[in-house]
């Protein structure tokens, strides 16, 4: 890619154009560049045919989000292929904060969007652009950057690590369900419109408690209060929503959700958004999704890997982890500035060599922790270290969604003696499991 000006719009990649530019709208409807890019990104996640109007919603979410699309176009003259105009490859940025802990938030650079055409792998593609973004973010200072995977496969590379997980669990809720504590304050049944405005409310209490959450784009509002039902701008006539209130009468916890239909064996209520600032608003609001009638299951997608909830049950039987899914993938663009800005549980000092293929976070820090706060100092580079980490596994020790010594025990740690894991695990390990419910 040229980098030969400071800071191109447009690049060049062998045949391939590259270019950077914000969402934009043309009157009511996207605007030309904006509306095929639209159309790359659904052929790449084998959506249907993009939709102008429902693309304009989606614009004017972008807009909001201050989102950078990036577009790979193919100029190259041959009869009969789809319009070049359409992108070959998508990707975008948008930039909102990480709880690293206790409250602490830290920008954080997002990518989202990521598609390749199959006709043009293999060709560079992601890597320049995903290489060239990488750069422009850490110039701008910001220390941290994150996604969220379709394919697992493919961000190890470029030194992303996985960081957090959430679980699909189903609950039974028939004549066995029920919940050892007493109620504490109250749920009431709300109008989905208000949680336009509530629930992004709600959702900042949430976030700042909760290690491992990222701040919300425009468009979850949308879909927790059903104006967007699912992927489309369209309402959902068949959401309903819960909220509870603490025992102030602040509202501190809601439960999107709606009903899979008859058909569906057993009658079972599918949650589309439950976010709690509290434990218990989290542990009421399941009180009143367990008390619905003529329901016999409950699913949620995105239950926190340490769940209160079995333990809250009378018969913890009735529930079923389905699947573990990984969320927050975390990649460290400037260790000095990420490692001083997360909160630690312990004092102690660590020396450790970060191994970074493109160079963004290489060299030799250490690093002391005291009262809970670290100083950072980069080292020279023939300085003795304890560890020597990739990229990619310090961004899964970061906010202690894995530990140092199960990394080391799967391979992930090679050369690092039990000294230096135990030093690693001392300083990186957190009593909470970190938990992200945004996807981006």
């Amino acid at each position: 890619m040229d980098t030969t000006t400071p800071d191109p719009r447009t690049a060049t990649r062998g045949e391939i154009r590259i270019e950077r530019f914000p969402a934009g709208l043309d009157g009511d409807r996207p605007d030309a560049r904006t509306q095929a890019w639209f159309e790359a990104v659904s052929f790449g996640f084998h959506d249907g045919a993009a939709d102008p109007a429902h693309d304009a919603e989606f614009t004017r979410a972008y807009m909001a989000d201050g989102r950078t699309l990036w577009g790979a176009y193919d100029d190259t003259e041959r009869p009969g292929v789809w319009d070049p105009e359409v992108p070959v490859a998508t990707y975008a940025t948008l930039e909102n904060d990480l709880n690293v802990g206790a409250g602490r938030m830290l920008p954080t650079h997002q990518v989202t969007a990521v598609t390749v055409r199959a006709t043009h792998r293999r060709r560079g593609i992601l890597r320049a652009m995903m290489t060239e973004d990488l750069r422009r973010a850490a110039s701008r200072g910001l220390a941290m950057a994150a996604l969220t995977a379709s394919e697992a496969t493919i961000y190890g590379r470029f030194g992303f690590g996985v960081a957090t997980f959430t679980r699909e669990v189903e609950v039974d809720v028939r004549e066995r369900f029920g919940l050892r504590a007493p109620a504490t304050g109250s749920v009431e049944v709300a109008d989905p419109a208000s949680m336009l405005g509530l629930a992004p409310r709600i959702f900042e209490r949430f976030h700042g408690r909760t290690t491992g959450s990222v701040g919300r784009q425009f468009g979850y509002a949308k879909r927790a209060s059903g104006r967007w039902g699912g992927d489309k701008p369209e309402v959902d006539k068949a959401l309903r929503v819960a909220v509870h209130y603490d025992a102030e009468g602040r509202a501190d916890g809601y439960a999107s959700y709606k009903f899979a239909g008859w058909e569906t064996k057993p009658p079972t209520l599918k949650i589309v958004d439950l976010v709690a600032a509290s434990q218990d608003a989290y542990v009421e609001l399941w009180r009143y999704l367990g008390a619905v009638d003529l329901v016999e299951r409950v699913r949620f997608p995105a239950a926190p890997v340490e769940d209160p909830l079995p333990w809250s049950m009378l018969d913890g039987r009735g529930y079923e982890v389905k699947s573990v899914e990984d969320v927050l993938w975390l990649r460290v663009l400037d260790p000095v500035a990420a490692l001083s800005a997360r909160p630690y549980e312990r004092d102690g000092e660590v020396s450790l060599e970060i191994v970074d293929d493109l160079g963004l976070a290489a060299g030799r820090f250490r690093v002391d922790v005291a009262a809970g706060r670290a100083g950072v100092e980069r080292l020279r580079d023939d300085a003795t270290v304890d560890a020597r980490v990739a990229v990619d596994v310090l961004g899964s020790l970061y906010l202690g969604g894995a530990g140092a010594r199960t990394l080391a025990s799967a391979g992930r740690l090679p050369g690092v003696d039990g000294t230096g894991v135990e030093a690693l695990q001392r300083l990186f390990g957190t009593a909470e499991r970190p938990y992200c419910i945004t996807h981006f």
